[in-house]
């Protein structure tokens, strides 16, 4: 009997998509955006040529390029440019202050930076000398669009990579005030795409339509990608904010079939007097995810778009891929759906109720969601503390907390850290406490969501003064200003003598929340 000799075969690089979906259906729409749209041989050419004049600044694999921008085309053209080059995508929420953009641009050992030029000051925060700027450079930086210009041309190329090479950082605020980059890889990215497209969307194909309303820096970038495995074509509003009634004209007009959002966003959506001036009856998938939806809104969706609703739930760390509540299974009816619940495990995914000594609970017992499958990140980097709780016996340790039911479907019913998600946006307490408790007037502070009508939960800050120190909730909150993005400060600023504490002298955020509505502070069914 002869050995074998056992090899491992090298991943795809995921800029592989572009080009293979380029070369097959060249001439038909890959992305309109506002007035201008292209095709996906012109997309993958503008890549190339991107690919082309970073290779030749010295750019290469391994390398972190960090982008700071919204929406465009050039944001969707970076994702591919450093996916081709073996780079790693560093992309940043534009509602960061420069001082938290220039925490990942140090954190990431970025080489270059690719921003929008409205967004000079936070260029300059990161330090970074190779600067690009999409629109007008400064002195000592150079134009996008001049890079593309110079590598016109460019045959498509991608760089050799294995399954476990990163393609992507992640960052996720951690509950030590400071965000995390979750190492998103080739091979990983390469399983979550084939999965989003046989949970979510199983038919879409080149005559599809994908709205985007979310940014791409962060879940809608994942959401990108199987558009443009299955060469759907992708729309970017041309409206600076977001703008419900142009959503809807969109809809119309191009005969829109998907969208991935989140429930605040669909709700205001659903709510606008625009659904019904435009027609709608293209739409196929309408996906929400990064909160849970209030049954009453669920219904309202229902209602004015049929079903077309699908839920998952996941976190950056899987990039989405934990459970999905597909459309079939969203009702009017209470009886024909599991209420309250957020879905089944992802196709290939795993979860498992945990308690704290790491043992797998029955179905109906409450433990910690646990997660294990190929959508799994490789970890955060540099950050192996973090990395040993998450990852912990061989499963990926969310941090939330639920249970199953006897078919399988999961309850999410709290929360292990105290974040809170504010209009789809993960928010770590731990954050605003720590700029607060730098005024020389606070002495103690504690920052916990609740509930709220308009953007599902919301901050509100309970501050104790310094003995013989004086200060404001305006004073407060004007503090904040400039050393915390804005979605990130509680809304409302309270005072208390005291913080109640536990016996291990912790403070307790929930007898907080007790107490704000037990003195008529909050309101049930009112925000702060």
């Amino acid at each position: 009997m002869t050995a074998c000799t056992k090899t491992v075969a090298d991943a795809m690089n995921l800029g592989r998509l572009l080009s293979d979906t380029a070369r097959r259906l060249p001439d038909r729409p890959g992305m309109v955006w506002g007035a201008r749209s292209w095709t996906w041989a012109e997309l993958d050419a503008r890549v190339n040529a991107l690919v082309a004049a970073l290779k030749a600044r010295g750019l290469g694999k391994g390398d972190k390029l960090l982008v700071h921008a919204r929406n465009c085309n050039q944001l969707f053209e970076s994702q591919f440019a450093a996916f081709k080059l073996g780079a790693v995508w560093v992309p940043t929420n534009v509602r960061l202050t420069p001082s938290e953009v220039a925490y990942l641009a140090a954190h990431s050992e970025a080489k270059a930076l690719i921003y929008e030029d409205a967004f000079a000051e936070h260029a300059d925060a990161t330090g970074l000398e190779r600067r690009i700027a999409i629109g007008q450079p400064r002195a000592g930086e150079e134009a996008y669009e001049a890079l593309v210009a110079e590598g016109a041309g460019a045959p498509s190329w991608e760089a050799e990579v294995g399954r476990n090479d990163p393609c992507w950082f992640f960052y996720t605020s951690g509950t030590t005030g400071k965000p995390k980059a979750g190492v998103l890889t080739h091979g990983q990215m390469a399983f979550v795409v084939t999965n989003h497209i046989a949970d979510l969307m199983p038919d879409t194909g080149p005559d599809d339509v994908s709205l985007v309303v979310a940014p791409l820096s962060h879940g809608a970038g994942a959401h990108i990608l199987p558009q443009v495995a299955r060469g759907a074509c992708s729309l970017i509003p041309g409206t600076a904010s977001f703008d419900e009634a142009e959503c809807w004209r969109l809809v119309e007009d191009y005969r829109v079939t998907n969208m991935f959002t989140v429930p605040t966003i669909l709700t205001r959506l659903v709510r606008h007097e625009a659904v019904d001036r435009y027609d709608h009856s293209s739409l196929k998938y309408v996906i929400y995810a990064g909160a849970p939806m209030y049954r009453a809104d669920q219904k309202e969706a229902l209602e004015k778009l049929g079903k077309v609703i699908v839920q998952y739930y996941g976190l950056g760390e899987v990039t989405g891929n934990i459970t999905v509540l597909p459309r079939d299974l969203h009702d009017l009816d209470d009886a024909r759906m599991p209420l309250g619940s957020c879905g089944f495990p992802r196709t290939g995914m795993e979860i498992a109720i945990k308690d704290p000594d790491g043992q797998r609970l029955e179905p109906g017992q409450d433990g910690e969601i646990c997660v294990r499958g190929p959508a799994v990140f490789a970890g955060y980097y540099r950050n192996a503390e973090a990395n040993a709780k998450a990852l912990k016996g061989g499963w990926f340790h969310t941090g939330d907390l639920g249970r199953v039911d006897a078919r399988g479907f999961l309850y999410i019913t709290g929360r292990a850290s105290d974040m809170y998600i504010s209009g789809g946006s993960n928010v770590y307490p731990r954050e605003a406490e720590e700029v607060l408790l730098t005024h020389p007037a606070v002495a103690e502070v504690a920052v916990l969501g609740v509930p709220d009508p308009k953007w599902g939960e919301s901050g509100v800050a309970v501050a104790v003064l310094e003995e013989g120190q004086s200060a404001s909730e305006a004073e407060l909150l004007a503090f904040l200003d400039g050393k915390l993005a804005k979605y990130k400060w509680p809304r409302r600023i309270y005072f208390r003598p005291e913080l109640p504490k536990s016996g291990y002298g912790k403070v307790p955020k929930h007898l907080i929340r007790q107490g704000l509505y037990a003195d008529g502070t909050l309101q049930e069914g009112r925000g702060p």
